[in-house]
């Protein structure tokens, strides 16, 4: 049976006989209006009548792109919270949209496949020049030449001001106008299926931002003091009237997938997301999105949570909530500690060694939290989502470093090869497949007092997390311009040496990701990963069919590894043979000659320091 269509029924609403239905949940106000800004009348207010459940509506004639406020109990007026488009920012009027207008080109598209996953994380701001939905379209078909199959977009709701993260976003169904608004982003992701690409849309369902967040205004029921979390009061999905909230956020998600073509969430701090109701509302968002999306496509929803809760991609029948990711930092932090050597703070409990991050390889997850009779082993590879850093883990530390500016170039490609060639999910942040010099920073365009606190609070986190710094010399003034600028990427560099040949590295790992019949297969079950010094790891994967690969990654000088003493490694008579070193001169490294790393069986071979390196197994003739 073919599924109902489905059209947002809150908000404005485009209906025949050029009119626009008015729908909003103001469960205490004893009147409603809408305020309509139609040019060049002026404005006109139109009364609402009241619906039942808290609800208001009204029909009136009025031709798309018309501006409106919904005054209530005849007080100021305020955004929908239901806008599509805030053209003026949050604090000014909402603008009506018509979703049809839009031509789509995109039929044949059928989704991402979770099989073959590969995520580059964005910030739609930065990641270009313009910073703009329509500039990010001339990055297309460079992305795709990458090797990345979805583009994953940090939040694009309207937030105050012109330059934001995203995480303070209020006005949830509202493109941000600083981007382009509604249609610029249709045009991104109709483009982005054009190329073979899917796009994952970050979203907050944890809090609403600071600075613009009318919520309130319509109903105190929207939030909770029940529980509580860094942002202040949690969204209440599970106390009084929680059921126009939870209604609030599923139909977000589906407005996502049906008005916009996204192809799946990475939903923000879950942990921070309170639901003690029979149905979790995480549960409730993956059933919506799957039993109510689009036809023909199956959207993805990953999930961050600190303390990796498994119950979020734990299948419904063992008590999970059927998710299909989960993000998981124990990646970074383990490797992070084992190339840096810093552990403040939450690093503090990753040892980073070898062996730390082989269990890792080998388990799934280093640190989780299960419902009884479930542990790691119970999650695909594919469902855990590995990265060597995103916005936080740059964006979080006072300078905005990346990776590539605390270790030598060397090692960053070592580790990247071991992101890459591993069966769980990888993730980059935008610029790693160049080791981008730019930082990404924190930044935001807060007024007043408001911009004042959150640079306080920014140095004041700094000098708890970073003892070592002098929060006034070394935290960038996240209210800057320039902080905002200096965030963003230089494009150029791909052009440019050493970042053309970690390009090229980046191109090659990824075409053998998705080319070789056992890098294809994302299956922990036939991995061996062994820690066989502090400085070397190795890692051997099969397939069903007999094919195997043999990853070395030495983190320090050179080494010698010796295939006789090797009592974990596969079968003793098969020879290796090298298909790559990230140390070859292509890859901008010092040299490598694979000749010279040819493995015979129970032969000694000597790997360059800093390096990692790819084999193949054949037989001996």
């Amino acid at each position: 049976m073919a599924r109902e269509r489905w059209q947002l029924e809150m908000g404005a609403r485009v209906i025949e006989g050029g009119r626009v239905r008015f729908r909003v949940w103001a469960p205490a106000a004893s009147t409603v209006e809408v305020e309509v800004y139609p040019p060049p009348e002026g404005t006109v207010r139109h009364p609402m009548s009241r619906d039942g459940d808290g609800v208001w509506s009204a029909e009136v004639a009025l031709p798309p792109d018309t501006f409106y406020r919904y005054h209530l109990n005849e007080e100021w007026g305020y955004p929908d919270p239901y806008s599509r488009s805030q053209p003026e920012g949050v604090h000014g009027p909402s603008q009506v949209v018509d979703p049809a207008a839009f031509s789509w080109s995109d039929g044949g598209w059928r989704g991402l496949d979770p099989e073959a996953l590969v995520i580059y994380e964005c910030h739609v701001g930065t990641c270009t020049a313009e910073g703009t939905f329509d500039a990010l379209i001339d990055r297309l078909d460079a992305l795709r030449s990458l090797g990345v199959t979805a583009l994953e977009l940090m939040p694009v709701a309207e937030f105050p001001g012109k330059r934001n993260w995203g995480y303070d976003g209020v006005d949830l169904f509202a493109p941000s106008s600083v981007y382009g608004g509604p249609e610029a982003l249709r045009r991104l992701v109709d483009a982005a299926h054009a190329r073979g690409l899917g796009v994952i849309l970050d979203v907050v369902y944890n809090h609403l931002g600071p600075d613009g967040n009318y919520l309130r205004m319509y109903s105190p029921d929207y939030f909770t003091g029940r529980y509580q979390t860094p942002w202040g009061d949690a969204v209440n999905f599970d106390g009084a009237n929680s059921g126009w909230v939870r209604r609030f956020f599923v139909d977000n998600a589906l407005y996502w997938l049906h008005e916009y073509h996204i192809d799946g969430f990475r939903l923000d701090a879950t942990d921070q997301i309170y639901d003690e109701s029979p149905l979790h509302i995480l549960r409730e968002l993956g059933e919506a999105a799957r039993e109510r999306g689009p036809s023909g496509r199956r959207p993805l929803l990953i999930a961050e949570n600190e303390p990796n809760d498994l119950r979020i991609v734990l299948p419904r029948d063992a008590g999970g909530y059927g998710l299909d990711g989960l993000w998981l930092d124990d990646f970074h932090h383990s490797a992070h500690v084992l190339l840096t050597g810093e552990n403040p703070g939450y690093l503090s409990r990753f040892q980073g060694t070898t062996e730390e991050i082989a269990r890792l390889l080998r388990t799934g997850t280093l640190y989780h939290e299960a419902p009884p009779g479930s542990d790691a082993s119970d999650v695909p590879a594919r469902q855990l989502v590995y990265c060597l850093q995103n916005h936080d883990q740059v964006g979080n530390r006072p300078a905005g470093e990346r990776l590539a500016h605390l270790i030598d170039l060397e090692r960053y490609k070592a580790a990247c090869a071991l992101l890459l060639l591993s069966p769980g999910t990888p993730l980059l942040f935008m610029g790693d497949e160049f080791a981008a010099t730019t930082p990404f920073l924190f930044f935001t365009d807060h007024q007043g007092e408001l911009g004042e606190q959150v640079a306080a609070g920014r140095r004041a986190e700094f000098k708890d997390f970073w003892a070592d710094r002098d929060p006034q010399q070394h935290v960038s003034d996240p209210q800057a311009e320039e902080t905002f600028l200096r965030s963003k990427l230089d494009l150029s560099q791909r052009e440019q040496p050493p970042h053309d040949g970690i390009l090229r590295l980046f191109q090659e790992l990824l075409r053998l990701r998705r080319e070789d019949p056992v890098l294809q297969r994302q299956d922990r079950s036939r991995l061996r990963a062994e820690a066989l010094s502090p400085e070397l790891l190795a890692l051997e994967r099969w397939d069903e069919a007999g094919h195997r690969l043999l990853l070395l990654v030495n983190f320090g000088e050179a080494a010698r590894f010796d295939a006789s003493e090797q009592a974990w490694l596969g079968d003793s008579t098969l020879a290796w043979r090298p298909l790559l070193s990230t140390a070859e001169a292509r890859f901008a490294g010092p040299g490598s000659d694979l000749a010279t790393l040819a493995l015979r069986p129970g032969a000694v071979v000597d790997l360059p320091p800093r390096c990692a390196v790819l084999w193949a197994a054949e037989k001996e003739a």
